[in-house]
Formats: C-alpha cells, structure tokens, sequence
C-alpha cells in the first residue's frame, strides 16, 4: 500500500463511478432516485440546489488557475461589437468604426502585458479577458501573439457564442451565474482596464469601481481607455458637482489612449496610503 492509499482509507468517487457503470440492470437500478447524487444532472438542477451549483462556479477555475499557479491577472472589459479595423468598414455605426482603433490598441496593451508575465512564468499580470469577441478577442490575440497564456470568462447567453480562438483552451471557463464570473474578474486582478462598450461593459465597471470605492477591494490602477467616450457617455464631474460621489473618487480613475500609456500607469503603480 503506497502513502497515497494510507493518507485515503475509503474507496474515491471514481472507483464508485466506474462501479455504477457495471451495475446489473433492473428496475430499481434504473430509477432516478438510485443515480449517484453527484452524477444526477437532474438533480443537480432542481432549484434547491442553487446554492450549491453557485459554490461549484465559484470552486472550479479558482481551483484550475491555482493549479495553474496563476498568482495576478490584468482584466480588460470592453465591448463584443468594438470592430478589428480591418473590418471597420462593415461596422453597424459610424461611431463603432471609430472605436476600432480601440481594438489595436486592446491587442497592443495584452501583448505588453503578456511579456511582463513571461518573465514570471504566467504567474502573474494574466490577461482575463470576457472570452468574446471585439475587444475580449483582442486582448486575448495579443496574448496569443506574445507567447503567454490568457483567461477567458465566457457567459451563457440566450444566443449562440463560442469563446474566441485565442483564449486558451485550459483557462477558458463557462459560468452560468453573472455574480461569480464578476468576482473571478476581480479575485485577482492587479489592474482593471476598460474599454469603450456598452451595458455589460458599464455593469463591470461600476460594479469593480463600486468595490474599491467602498474598501472592500483593494485599490489597483483602474484604467479608461477613450476620455472622449467616457467623457460623453458619463458625466463624472457632474456626479461629484451633485455630491452623490465624493471629488477624491474620480481619482480612482485613470484616462488613457494608448495602451503605452496605460502600461507606464501599472509599472508605475504604488498604492495610494488609505
């Protein structure tokens, strides 16, 4: 008997599996209620058990990307219909042909941000992307092209998506709960970028800029890139004139426009005393 065997006296799980597989066939061992409780779907998806398919979300990436040793990411949000400017043409607006410059400079930044994780063996600064397309492919393209590995959170969605083609395959995740795809976005983020998009796009942002307004995150550089689109879409000085937020809480945000400048921002970084 090796330590393993000693350490563990019980027959595992998948001993059991594999028995259930060979079990004779009758009437009682057809029945539902004989299944294996963790190999029943049915069961498994019955409303009582939400709270246990949440803690399941919650435990597999964290337990795959610790086994990956990733210790930081660098999370990029931004919008699925921001155009490669290689496609601008076909854009459904005028305005989101423009943005495509937004998509070099996405691909640019991950690409930097990547070589920095080389050096630590992707343990830290990992791209984490949404998984999609438009800005998400992007960051996980530039990823790609440095030779380093990225994140993608993908999100069951009433129509069909697939993740891009360069998330990679090990540390592409499916969640069905919005709420722990937000804290893996989070869990280990070193910085926050974000890119011009749209609802999704805000509900990430203020909900991540909620969390370290509040102090229950730690601050970390928290970068727009677009001050003209951020600038028109939200009127963040008016929020301070009107005292729903306080003036110091626009210092948590940084403006940028290239992905040179946001970089320079995170190599820079010391956290602000409290």
């Amino acid at each position: 008997m090796d330590e393993e065997e000693r350490s563990h006296p019980f027959r595992d799980s998948q001993q059991d599996v594999a028995a259930a597989r060979i079990t004779p066939d009758t009437p009682q061992t057809r029945a539902p209620a004989y299944r294996l409780a963790f190999t029943d779907t049915e069961f498994l998806l019955r409303e009582e058990l939400r709270p246990v398919r949440l803690q399941l979300e919650l435990l597999k990436p964290q337990m795959i990307m610790d086994a990956r040793g990733i210790r930081s990411t660098v999370v990029m949000f931004g919008g699925a219909r921001i155009p490669a400017p290689a496609e601008k043409d076909s854009a459904r607006t005028p305005e989101l042909a423009a943005l495509s410059r937004y998509y070099d400079e996405a691909r640019s930044f991950a690409r930097q941000m990547t070589e920095r994780s080389l050096e630590s063996y992707g343990a830290e600064n990992v791209i984490c992307t949404g998984g999609g397309p438009g800005v998400m492919q992007a960051g996980n393209m530039g990823a790609f092209q440095a030779g380093g590995i990225s994140i993608g959170l993908s999100i069951v969605l009433p129509h069909e998506q697939a993740p891009n083609q360069y998330v990679t395959p090990d540390l592409c995740f499916n969640f069905h709960y919005f709420a722990i795809r937000k804290m893996h976005f989070l869990m280990r983020a070193k910085a926050v970028t974000v890119f011009p998009g749209g609802f999704g796009t805000l509900d990430e942002m203020f909900e991540a800029l909620t969390l370290i307004q509040t102090g229950r995150m730690t601050r970390v550089p928290f970068i727009l890139f677009g001050r003209e689109f951020w600038h028109k879409v939200i009127n963040w000085q008016a929020l301070a004139e009107a005292g729903t937020i306080s003036p110091e809480d626009l210092e948590l945000i940084s403006f940028v426009e290239t992905a040179e400048e946001a970089v320079a921002i995170i190599d820079n970084w010391v956290v602000p005393c409290p």
